[in-house]
């Protein structure tokens, strides 16, 4: 299967500036976010600002947690996703994802809280996922104070954003208390194992088996917890979870943790869609200055969430 011609393209123009993404594994991981921060600069430098965007810091007893949100323009109290970026629990800023971000509140009319999670090593699990928890909670409590509807909330992310998402559902639920309404999950990471049929295809690619080891080892503070349900959602009971909008690329390694997700989504009575994007590989989200297919499946993933907040 051939790579979208857009992200070839994106991929051509990167190389010509002297930039492309470097694998943590393998590269100082200082210097790896530090490219990521220029290539978002290109990703990013036509987007527009929502007129209604702001910093702001949300604390909990474990800290405060920096978060940007982008309010669509002419809504009125509007829904809210608590959104978590990618970047293998090391990598990621609210800079980097300005652009999709912006796209997916206009795309959808729905607010978005964008969530500076800490970051692994300085942070190991669970710190990042105790930061997207809180944040979720306390969405649920303020939604007066945000501006948003706190009784049409979802959650959502892309790779390593997404399995905290989908972990923060869970634990939502099993705590008895469920303000969440959705689930947009992009392209996530659900379980530690890097042998399904898809990485013995693609695993040689952008992300590699190797990659994930290190980011495993990177996160975790011990090989043991890999067995929580906080690390490997996948492994969990789904019943009682909210609807959800799964997303991945075809050409992605990690497309098998969706396809069961789907699976086990479908076992448990959760509605749920799975759309498999041809020709784009894992972490494309951001590209869609680029690629058509990647505005298409922002595009699609935005009225999916219109469809489930703004509905009734």
């Amino acid at each position: 299967m051939n790579l979208d011609p857009g992200l070839a393209a994106q991929a051509e123009h990167l190389k010509a500036l002297g930039l492309r993404a470097l694998n943590p594994s393998t590269s100082p991981l200082a210097e790896c976010r530090a490219m990521q921060a220029r290539i978002a600069a290109v990703l990013n430098e036509k987007s527009v600002p929502l007129a209604r965007e702001r910093d702001l810091a949300i604390a909990w007893p474990g800290g405060s947690i920096p978060c940007r949100l982008y309010c669509p323009d002419g809504a009125t109290k509007p829904p809210l996703i608590v959104y978590a970026h990618g970047g293998s629990f090391a990598l990621g800023t609210l800079n980097a994802w300005d652009g999709m971000l912006r796209e997916l509140a206009r795309a959808s009319g729905v607010a978005v809280l964008s969530v500076d999670y800490r970051l692994a090593p300085e942070h190991r699990f669970p710190a990042g996922f105790d930061d997207l928890l809180a944040v979720v909670r306390h969405a649920a409590r303020e939604g007066a104070a945000l501006g948003i509807d706190a009784s049409r909330l979802a959650v959502g992310g892309d790779s390593a954003g997404a399995n905290l998402a989908l972990a923060t559902a869970l634990t939502l639920r099993d705590a008895g208390a469920a303000p969440l309404k959705f689930m947009l999950l992009i392209y996530g990471v659900y379980s530690t194992d890097n042998t399904t049929p898809a990485w013995s295809a693609l695993g040689n690619g952008s992300l590699t088996a190797a990659q994930m080891d290190w980011i495993w080892a990177n996160y975790l503070n011990t090989p043991a917890e890999k067995t929580d349900t906080r690390v490997a959602p996948l492994s969990a009971a789904m019943t009682g979870l909210p609807p959800a909008h799964l997303i991945v690329g075809a050409l992605d390694p990690l497309q098998d943790d969706s396809r069961a997700l789907a699976q086990h989504f479908a076992q448990a009575n959760v509605p749920h869609t799975l759309n498999v994007y041809q020709g784009l590989p894992h972490g494309f989200i951001r590209s869609g200055p680029f690629s058509a297919a990647v505005r298409r499946a922002l595009s699609e993933s935005a009225a999916a969430l219109a469809r489930a907040l703004w509905a009734g």
